[in-house]
């Protein structure tokens, strides 16, 4: 985060505001915008298990320069997710200031407002899935777990299996949610974005040029990413590895930002930590960021558009009702630390118990080209340890992940990166077997095709 510039300082004239960015007077822009307004935002609070407005929250629809409140008779409102035909909006809500967050449904036209999920614990950040089901934050006593469910608050399922906090972020075109969380993912405490289907499974980095703080990740017309490190903004784009940097005006960003159809960008901004961050849009390219609304004492963020949006691809499962899952690895020797050094021989696998002690699940031996094949426990945190001959640790991950029930999945190699495509080879680990070693904890299982 920036600290403070003395030339910003409230009351200073019109070229102090420029010279950080800012242009004093509004700018309108032709489309309703649902934003929720709070006194203090932490942005990161939810990634620490902790509340992201501690003095709570409302959502406002902001039109021609006036704000009005969404919806009547909460003690708090937050987290807005319009659906794709422009309809209706999911949002975190609390009636009293003492019940948990739950999620619920608006209907523009009517003003009508049904609960779709609740409980005893508290439900936030909801977002529409195509096939009339969504996906949310559900606080737990690991953590807020993201978990996805009907539109009729039925047939919940979770789509994150290891300790520590996950929130989702967008739902990306191709159906994978974007989520943020800490890495390593499961032990770590730097936020970082990965994805994962809506159905649990394929869970990875989206890049692996890891230790920069990012958050607030919003996916733009063209397919980019772009998200926020605080005091910068950055995106990820296809053709390249690494994120690439945004030239955009000096400032703090809380994330999230709203695409026009324009190409302008609405986001929320603030001078600096100690000021309160307003809706401003900035046409990418140019120097200035231009006020479109700003409350005194509040934070306006998570700006979205009243608008229609593209519908993303739905997802369909792959998945089995199988208590394993079997992952292959085509050459572990491969990462983005470049090639193992020593003679790899086995790999380990490891998973959290219950209690959340480590324990070993056992090895299977990695042929000369780096490829193996395991059957590993379904829904549970694990994570592989490379070894030589002699049992000496070459490589091993520090973060977990997990695979679905019935998933069945391949990787090119460990932590190379989901940008790397694999070698036109037969991995040697099948030229011997199409059974891979059960390392389950339940004993060998039927292969991939169920002999």
């Amino acid at each position: 985060m920036i600290q403070p510039d003395s030339r910003c300082a409230a009351g200073l004239p019109l070229l102090a505001l420029l010279l950080c960015g800012f242009q004093a007077t509004n700018h309108a822009i032709s489309i309703p915008v649902i934003v929720t307004a709070a006194p203090v935002y932490d942005a990161l609070a939810g990634l620490r298990g902790g509340e992201r407005f501690p003095r709570g929250a409302q959502l406002l629809r902001v039109e021609d320069g006036a704000a009005a409140p969404l919806v009547a008779g909460f003690a708090a409102s937050a987290d807005a997710n319009l659906s794709f035909d422009a309809q209706r909006v999911l949002f975190a809500g609390k009636k009293s200031a003492d019940d948990p967050w739950s999620i619920w449904e608006l209907t523009l036209s009517s003003r009508s407002l049904r609960q779709v999920i609740g409980g005893a614990s508290d439900a936030v950040r909801p977002m529409y899935l195509p096939g009339d089901r969504l996906v949310y934050a559900h606080r737990t006593q690991s953590g807020f777990r993201i978990e996805a469910a009907g539109l009729d608050g039925t047939h919940v399922l979770p789509l994150t299996y290891t300790p520590g906090n996950a929130l989702p972020d967008d739902v990306l075109y191709d159906g994978r949610i974007l989520f943020e969380s800490g890495f390593p993912l499961g032990s770590g405490a730097t936020p970082e974005m990965f994805l994962v289907y809506s159905d649990g499974s394929g869970v990875e980095s989206y890049r692996c040029d890891h230790g920069t703080a990012r958050w607030g990740g919003r996916q733009l017309a063209s397919g980019d990413v772009v998200f926020t490190h605080g005091a910068t903004l950055a995106r990820f784009t296809s053709p390249l590895a690494n994120e690439a940097p945004v030239t955009a005006p000096r400032a703090d960003y809380a994330g999230a930002i709203a695409e026009l159809a324009s190409g302008d960008w609405l986001v929320s901004a603030r001078p600096g930590p100690a000021g309160k961050y307003a809706l401003k849009v900035w046409k990418p390219g140019t120097p200035l960021l231009r006020t479109v609304f700003a409350r005194d004492g509040e934070d306006l963020v998570e700006p979205v558009l009243v608008a229609p949006r593209e519908r993303p691809n739905k997802h369909p499962s792959g998945l089995h009702d199988w208590n394993y899952a079997n992952l292959l690895a085509l050459d572990a020797r491969q990462s983005r630390e470049g090639i193992v050094k020593g003679s790899l021989a086995l790999v380990r696998v490891q998973a959290l118990d219950p209690a959340g002690n480590t324990v070993e699940l056992g090895e299977a031996p990695v042929e000369a080209d780096g490829s193996f094949f395991v059957q590993t426990p379904a829904d549970r945190p694990i994570r592989f340890v490379l070894l030589d001959a002699h049992g000496a640790v070459l490589r091993q991950e520090h973060g977990w992940f997990w695979a679905r029930r019935g998933e069945q999945r391949i990787c090119v190699g460990c932590h190379t990166g989901p940008e790397r495509a694999s070698e036109n080879r037969v991995p040697a680990v099948l030229l011997h077997t199409t059974t891979p070693v059960a390392l389950n904890g339940i004993g060998s299982q039927p292969n991939a095709e169920g002999r």
